[in-house]
């Protein structure tokens, strides 16, 4: 199956409670390598149970964390060098989506059966999301233009949203609320069935992370500087905005966890960070471990998230899926 481009629920999660002090970690209470010599991209889901990582040396390949098992090993058409740089696992566990520069594959998680390849030939990908039960999915593109795609029914909707390249895209679990931002220092909430943009956002730089929560109830927006923004979508009111000492922060992965309360953060400097999605604060931070022979000692964290209500679980490019304590203290 081919789609040629040319023109143009889930666990519910116990509250933690956290004082406003930050506390850090770099040792995981467990370790499981996978993905030798390290990743080109991975993701974990979004209870914890399942990763699918990209690597020089097996492809795709889905794990059962639970159980630290390979469940299915995957490859676009017969390449023989692996350039797949994007990969993401739906927020019902059901599918997930690998994609290049040029392309992208949908796959049934639960029999390994590969449902489609399309191919995207106007302008390359820059980022790309799917939806549960793997009907839509959304891309931004080099030229500026966000697409979201009806699988089931082929119907395709195509944004010319930003004047330059588009940096990151998001979508709602259902499909319904599409997020996205560029170089051109703007972002934008729309709806995918009625093409109508809900809400702009404007920074002084470039827009380099966008993320929904789930239901989308809140939205973080971050420029490539120190903007980083924490939006109650319900109000349409800015909630807060996140408190560091550095100049600037980019960030590899972002995802809202306890219901929206709080934010999980990773960088490419080994960094995963929790923040108070209330006030902007800092709780606790963890330091991925780098492979050994690394040079310099660094890893860029690619996905984090809770782990049964009390740890976190992360996946990076040294290739490690680790599980972190999670520190709760009394208010």
């Amino acid at each position: 199956m081919s789609l040629n481009i040319s023109f143009k629920s889930l666990l519910i999660l116990l509250p933690l409670y956290f004082a406003g002090a930050c506390t850090s970690s770099d040792t995981p209470l467990q370790q499981y390598e996978h993905a030798v010599e390290g990743a080109f991209a991975a993701d974990i889901s979004q209870n914890g149970d399942y990763s699918i990582t990209s690597s020089i040396h097996h492809g795709l390949s889905l794990w059962d964390n639970r159980n630290n098992k390979l469940l299915f090993q995957w490859q676009h058409h017969s390449a023989e060098k692996n350039d797949i740089y994007i990969v993401r696992i739906s927020a019902d566990n059901s599918h997930a989506l690998s994609a290049n520069r040029s392309e992208f594959a949908i796959w049934d998680m639960h029999t390994g059966r590969s449902l489609g390849f399309y191919q995207v030939s106007d302008s390359p990908i820059r980022d790309i999301q799917i939806s549960a039960n793997g009907r839509y999915v959304l891309y931004g593109q080099v030229n500026g233009k966000v697409v979201h795609i009806d699988l089931k029914t082929g119907r395709r909707l195509e944004m010319p949203l930003h004047s330059e390249k588009v940096n990151s895209v998001d979508l709602s679990a259902n499909g319904l609320y599409a997020l996205s931002g560029g170089n051109d220092h703007r972002a934008f909430l729309w709806n995918s069935q009625t093409a109508q943009i809900i809400k702009a956002f404007y920074f002084r730089h470039r827009v380099s992370m966008v993320k929904l929560e789930d239901s989308g109830r809140y939205a973080f927006v971050a420029d490539n500087q120190k903007a980083s923004q924490i939006w109650n979508l319900q109000t349409g009111e800015l909630q807060s905005t996140l408190i560091y000492k550095a100049r600037q922060s980019i960030f590899s992965s972002v995802r809202f966890i306890n219901d929206g309360k709080q934010l999980l953060t990773g960088n490419g400097t080994k960094i995963i960070e929790l923040w108070d999605a209330e006030t902007g604060l800092s709780q606790q931070r963890w330091t991925v471990t780098p492979r050994k022979e690394t040079r310099p000692k660094t890893a860029v964290v690619y996905s984090a998230t809770l782990w049964d209500g009390d740890k976190i679980a992360s996946e990076s490019s040294a290739g490690f899926l680790e599980i972190w304590p999670l520190t709760a203290l009394k208010n």
